[in-house]
C-alpha cells in the first residue's frame, strides 16, 4: 500500500471521530447504549382480591377473640416513577368467632354453679386501604413487593349471639349490671365504636397477572365504647392472606 494510500484511510478515520465537545455520553462510555431506557406511563389497573383474614380483638385484662373468615372485593393501583405505586379500593370482611366469658357466683347458694356466656360474634366491615407500593423485578415476569400505609375499617354488624348458662341469682345480677345476656348488635347497642385506623406491613410476590400476598394490621383507636370493667379498651389487630388478579 502507498504512502499516499495509508494517508487516505488515517484522514478517513479522523474525520468519522466525533468533536470531543459535541459528542455524547455513550462515546466515553460504551455500556451505555446497552442500557435500556425505561419511559414511565401512567396507569390505574383494577385488580379482584379474595382470601383469608384473621382478626383478634385485645384488651388489657381479658384474652382475645380471634375471628376467622373472609376477604373479599376490588381494588386500584395507580403506577407512579420508580417502580412504586399507591392501591386503595373496597374489600369486605366477613367473620366469626367464639368466647366463653366466665362469671363469679352472685352467692354462696351458687358456688358450684359453671356461670359462663358463650358469646358467638359475626362481623362484617368494609376496609379502604391507602398503601404505598415498591416492586422488584425477580425474573421475567416474576417480582418481589413490599407495601406499608393505613386502612380505614368501617363496622357494618358486630352481632353478638349470646348463650347464657348461669344461675338464676347471677343472670339477674347481669341484667341489674347491665350487661347484655340476649342476642344483640354491639354498634346499635353502643358498645363499640364503628370505625377503626389500622396501620399495615406486608409483601409478597407477582407473576404476569397474579398477585399473592400477606401482611399485618395494627389497630391504634380504641373500640370500647361503653366499658364494662373500669376504663376497658379493645383494640383490633389482623393478619391476611390474599391472592388477586388484574384485569
Amino acid at each position: 500500500m502507498s504512502w499516499i494510500g495509508i494517508n487516505a484511510i488515517a484522514q478517513e478515520q479522523k474525520n468519522n471521530m466525533p468533536d470531543l465537545y459535541t459528542a455524547e455520553q455513550s462515546f466515553f462510555d460504551p455500556t451505555l447504549k446497552t442500557k435500556e431506557k425505561v419511559e414511565y406511563k401512567f396507569s390505574a389497573p383494577w385488580r379482584i382480591e379474595a382470601g383469608y383474614a384473621q382478626l383478634s380483638h385485645r384488651t388489657l385484662d381479658t384474652t382475645a377473640v380471634y375471628l376467622h373468615g373472609l376477604r373479599l372485593g376490588a381494588t386500584v393501583d395507580m403506577q407512579l416513577p420508580y417502580n412504586f405505586s399507591i392501591q386503595t379500593g373496597a374489600l369486605l370482611t366477613l367473620a366469626y368467632g367464639r368466647k366463653n366469658q366466665h362469671w363469679g357466683p352472685a352467692n354462696l347458694e351458687d358456688a358450684q354453679a359453671i356461670n359462663i356466656l358463650q358469646h358467638n360474634i359475626v362481623q362484617l366491615q368494609l376496609n379502604i386501604p391507602v398503601r404505598a407500593y415498591y416492586t422488584i423485578k425477580v425474573w421475567k415476569k416474576m417480582n418481589l413487593f413490599f407495601y406499608a400505609g393505613p386502612q380505614l375499617n368501617f363496622g357494618l354488624t358486630n352481632y353478638d349471639i349470646l348463650n347464657a348458662q348461669v344461675a338464676p341469682s347471677t343472670l339477674q345480677w347481669l341484667e341489674q349490671e347491665g350487661i347484655s345476656t340476649h342476642p344483640h348488635d354491639r354498634y346499635t347497642s353502643k358498645e363499640l365504636y364503628r370505625t377503626n385506623i389500622q396501620m399495615g406491613l406486608g409483601g409478597g410476590l407477582e407473576w404476569d397477572r397474579w398477585r399473592v400476598q400477606a401482611g399485618y394490621d395494627f389497630g391504634l383507636n380504641n373500640l370500647q365504647r361503653t366499658s364494662i370493667v373500669g376504663k376497658q379498651k379493645l383494640h383490633e389487630w389482623g393478619w391476611m392472606v390474599t391472592c388477586s388478579y388484574k384485569l
